[in-house]
């Protein structure tokens, strides 16, 4: 099949990857714009993991305000340069996640980052639940990993499916940026504050 300069630039504005990776996704996919997107971004995961370890000094601080004042955002994403960190996408990008942070309430970036007291409360609480639903005993552990693996959905920004497009994470996300920029890319931090909140 004869993929046409058109086919290139719908699928170059749907990804912003290269015009070459573009043609080559197009002919692996058979001219299927939609399988070219799938196949880049499993090509955009597999280099992003790649980049995974190299140093990121540059980037963006941004804040997001919403609701009228009632929730405010401020986070730090990191890229390798600063050619990068003040392109257009990036900015993009960074707005997108304040957004989706005052949307979803994440409680750290990753699962690593959740403390260990937080976790065990919630286990508690899955086991104690299923034990008084009368679940048998041999089978509550299995009942507690699922309900975290949910649990950490909810708590995890990078686990977290992204407000605007629930199919993605927010990993995907950003792996989708690094697949753009070609360099290593993280969320370093993020706080979220929300008028009348205790410090607890």
């Amino acid at each position: 099949m004869d993929i046409t300069a058109s086919m290139v630039k719908e699928l170059r504005e749907k990804t912003g990857v290269g015009m070459m990776d573009c043609k080559e996704a197009l002919k692996e996919c058979g001219g299927e714009i939609a399988q070219a997107v799938d196949y880049l971004r499993k090509k955009g995961i597999a280099t992003a993991q790649k980049r995974g370890g190299r140093a990121t000094s540059e980037g963006q601080v941004q804040s997001y305000i919403h609701g009228g004042g009632k929730i405010g955002v401020l986070v730090e994403i990191n890229s390798e340069t600063d050619f990068s960190a003040k392109t257009d996408d990036f900015s993009e990008f960074v707005k997108n996640i304040t957004m989706h942070i005052a949307a979803a309430n994440p409680i750290c970036v990753d699962r690593e980052s959740i403390p260990e007291d937080i976790l065990e409360k919630e286990k508690e609480i899955y086991a104690t639940q299923a034990r008084e639903s009368g679940k048998p005993e041999k089978i509550i552990d299995k009942i507690v990993e699922g309900k975290m693996k949910k649990f950490y959905t909810e708590a995890a920004l990078l686990d977290q499916p992204f407000v605007k497009n629930p199919d993605l994470t927010i990993q995907d996300l950003i792996n989708e940026m690094m697949a753009k920029t070609g360099e290593n890319i993280i969320i370093r931090r993020f706080t979220r504050y929300m008028l009348g909140d205790s410090d607890e």
